[in-house]
């Protein structure tokens, strides 16, 4: 691993498609800003449109020949995943990244539309059931990575099976480490079937360390207080210094899949990218087999790791 990476190493992303959710702001567009910067066609998967296009005129602004666009997508609604990954399927033959980036964090006890705690719902679920829906494209694609971002809160989550949903009470910090956690095991469970298939693609876990992102308003899209924002920028580093482990594992050709990328500062705080070995703690066999066959059975998306096949 290059010392200090910036994003100046960054390898060649020209002609590459890469879809990224939640990209109209923080650590999503400073991703999206920087790939489109490079050359590579550049899809901002967003649940609110016009925030999406006013992404685009921002990275326009700079980059006038870049080549992005936006597409709805609502990850809190398996219909709206549904839509967009078919949508997606129709109008391209090819999936370079898939950036598994949104998120929402610490939020009042709230569901999706499909009942699933907000968090848990949207974070994991969401992202497993888009990132299945889009396996044919990514199978069929040379050299093409999934990438899903994690959180430092990942190392104190834990999936609570008899509990996923916060039924039976719900902590908001608890459930995102459990999101976050999942996400975690999802990345490196998705390798291991990639391996066992003799599929070609990679699976990349990331972590942004503590950034200051808008995720603070705690998934309400207002303004965080000024307190609390003057509070994140002092203990936080920018959203483009967190947004580098993100572009790291989408574009390092040295990658080969299972990794866990996040800044190499103290507790993996802040700093420039770097592996994190805590994956290989963080992750349990059973665990993530348990959550991947409950993830399949909520969502009603089932892998299908052979080109010709399309999940169902």
């Amino acid at each position: 691993m290059v010392e200090k990476w910036n994003g100046e190493e960054m390898a060649d992303v020209s002609g590459q498609t890469i879809v990224i959710t939640g990209a109209n702001s923080g650590l999503g567009f400073e991703t999206a800003f920087a790939l489109a910067g490079k050359g590579a066609e550049i899809i901002l998967a967003v649940r609110n449109a016009s925030k999406g296009e006013k992404a685009v005129d921002r990275i326009l602004s700079v980059h006038p020949k870049a080549n992005v666009r936006v597409m709805d997508l609502d990850l809190s609604d398996l219909r709206s995943i549904r839509h967009f990954a078919a949508s997606f399927q129709e109008n391209y033959e090819s999936l370079s990244v898939l950036i598994n980036n949104a998120g929402v964090m610490i939020p009042p006890y709230s569901r999706t539309k499909d009942g699933f705690e907000l968090q848990f719902g949207s974070n994991h679920l969401g992202h497993f059931a888009l990132t299945g829906l889009l396996l044919p494209r990514i199978l069929s694609t040379p050299k093409s990575r999934v990438v899903t971002l994690s959180s430092l809160a990942a190392i104190n989550g834990y999936i609570d099976f008899e509990n996923l949903n916060g039924e039976n009470g719900y902590k908001p910090m608890k459930y995102y480490g459990q999101s976050k956690l999942a996400n975690l095991l999802f990345a490196r469970e998705l390798q291991n079937k990639f391996n066992q298939h003799g599929a070609t693609p990679i699976s990349v876990a990331c972590h942004p360390g503590l950034s200051h992102t808008n995720l603070m308003s705690r998934g309400s899209g207002k303004p965080i207080n000024r307190f609390v924002h003057f509070l994140s920028k002092t203990i936080t580093q920018p959203a483009s210094m967190g947004a580098l482990p993100t572009l790291y594992a989408a574009t390092e050709p040295s990658l080969t899949g299972g990794e866990y990328i996040g800044p190499d500062g103290k507790k993996s705080r802040k700093g420039f990218p770097r592996k994190d070995e805590i994956i290989d703690t963080l992750y349990n066999e059973e665990t993530s087999k348990r959550l991947w066959d409950i993830s399949e059975t909520l969502t009603e998306v089932k892998y299908c790791f052979t080109e010709s096949m399309t999940p169902k």
